[in-house]
């Protein structure tokens, strides 16, 4: 076997392999001063430094999770399902105002939130910043803000909302007791997480016919080269591109749970 050559620096990437970290965690242990900075040009690190550091990454995980940070509207999604109530992206806001959210980072400019973080957060707490927000409207929710909470497609809840009859208001909105209720329906649970899991199939597979037909036809325009019926070769980057979204999709499919009969 050839020898290994020694290595002089580490970019970004290789000193996150090294630490056994992902990108974003490497991104957050440097921002929380908990890795040391680059001291190369090109945002590289020596080889010394980076190997001093090696024993920093199991600090960096138990610090922030193996889960990357969400923004806010994830975040507010997090806490409705939770909680059972329509947490909005503004009551975030507040949570981290009044101090019992923490910003963990940024990500294009706006911040993200540890998970953990917010499974931790006081119930109580999350309700009364609702409770804040919507005053006399607190006991009812719109169509937003039951899709929000129950985590389901929009059609999905206008069906079932029909189907068991949910009683509306003159302002359309629904009492938040019979949302909590279909939330807190084990078998129906069971069967829109059914339905949801057909649904993301079915656009996974349409996804992976599109980019088959995009490499069939980039086969056609290569044949159609060798056999010279046009003196244009077809461009090879569309083909790199399809065959590793093709990757990708298939991969996604191979990991998606079997739908019961």
């Amino acid at each position: 076997m050839p020898a290994q050559t020694a290595r002089s620096y580490y970019g970004a990437n290789q000193f996150a392999e090294l630490l056994g970290l992902a990108r974003w965690q490497l991104r957050v242990g440097l921002e929380h001063g908990l890795l040391p900075g680059p001291d190369l040009d090109a945002d590289r690190w020596s080889a010394g430094l980076a190997e001093g550091a090696r024993g920093r990454g199991e600090e960096i995980i138990a610090r922030f999770g193996a889960e990357p940070p969400v923004g806010s509207a994830r975040a507010a999604a997090r806490l409705a399902a939770r909680v059972g109530l329509d947490v909005e992206r503004p009551d975030i806001e507040v949570l981290v105002a009044q101090g019992d959210l923490g910003v963990i980072s940024s990500f294009r400019g706006h911040p993200v939130y540890l998970l953990r973080d917010l499974d931790l957060l006081d119930p109580d707490v999350v309700r009364q910043v609702v409770t804040a927000r919507k005053g006399p409207l607190t006991d009812t929710v719109d169509t937003a803000g039951a899709v929000t909470i129950l985590g389901w497609p929009r059609k999905t809840f206008d069906r079932i909302a029909a189907e068991r009859d949910l009683a509306a208001d003159r302002l359309g909105r629904y009492a938040l007791s019979d949302v909590q209720a279909l939330q807190a329906d084990e078998d129906l649970a069971h069967q829109v997480a059914e339905e949801k899991r057909r649904l993301a199939r079915a656009r996974t597979r349409r996804s992976e016919i599109h980019i088959e037909d995009v490499v069939r036809a980039w086969v056609l325009r290569c044949s159609a080269y060798v056999d010279r019926d046009t003196d244009q070769p077809p461009d090879i980057a569309p083909l790199g591109r399809a065959i590793r979204a093709l990757r990708t999709v298939r991969a996604e499919i191979a990991s998606q749970e079997p739908i019961s009969p």
